[in-house]
């Protein structure tokens, strides 16, 4: 299993926040850039960026993301936050990023996701954030009917880099992930699947490897320490 920082941007700079919440920021850096050097210098080998501008209509740090992906300092790359059409895509694929994320549109509009994937096969991620069961979209505003079983088996029959899974209610809280929801993403998913939200401890990392998940997100963990950046990379940079 692989671990990934997650260098989330806001606003220029790199932040996390609780639960998901604009008010609620807990950490905030002024140089995401710097911020992807020092991840690459510990070890860690990818890199998972999100613009939460772009995510929920607030704006762009597509100049911020060219700049880390220009810089080429590690294997993967992958970027997502308010990727809502083809163009976008595109225009990540091309500034560097091995990996582009899509949420929103890709499960509102499986018939998009199914035209992107035509296009881009083996380089998307679909970003499925999970608050309970429910799917949540738009930044995390918006409820989708049915709930996270009813979407898996619509995307493992897509040619998917692999499906990420967050758990909204255990973001940026470190109160360890949502293991009952893990087992049953990885019970269903015939892809890759990626887990993210409330991850704090190495146990807990290892305890998701051997469930069988393929990469874990990290953010508040490493940022505030919970876990040790250098050791983590050891242990699961590669």
């Amino acid at each position: 299993m692989i671990a990934i920082p997650a260098i989330d941007i806001r606003e220029g700079a790199c932040v996390q926040l609780v639960g998901g919440a604009y008010a609620e920021e807990r950490v905030r850096l002024d140089d995401p850039v710097a911020v992807a050097h020092d991840w690459a210098r510990l070890g860690f080998r990818q890199l998972h960026i999100v613009d939460l501008d772009a995510a929920t209509g607030r704006g762009s740090n597509l100049a911020v993301i060219r700049s880390i992906l220009h810089d080429s300092l590690f294997d993967a790359v992958q970027v997502g936050g308010g990727v809502r059409d083809e163009e976008s895509i595109a225009t990540l694929l091309d500034a560097g990023a091995t990996r582009v994320v899509v949420g929103t549109r890709a499960l509102e509009d499986p018939d998009w996701l199914v035209e992107m994937v035509d296009s881009h096969a083996g380089s998307l991620i679909v970003a499925a954030d999970v608050r309970g069961r429910k799917v949540v979209t738009r930044g995390w505003q918006r409820t989708l009917a049915g709930d996270i079983d009813d979407h898996m088996q619509a995307l493992n029959a897509l040619p998917l880099a692999g499906i990420m899974v967050t758990a909204v209610h255990r973001e940026g809280q470190m109160q360890g992930p949502d293991f009952h929801l893990m087992d049953d993403v990885l019970e269903m998913a015939t892809l890759p699947v990626i887990a993210s939200g409330g991850i704090a401890t190495s146990s807990q990392m290892r305890e998701l490897a051997e469930r069988g998940v393929a990469a874990t997100v990290l953010g508040m963990a490493l940022y505030t320490g919970a876990l040790d950046p250098r050791s983590t990379a050891e242990e699961f940079g590669s």
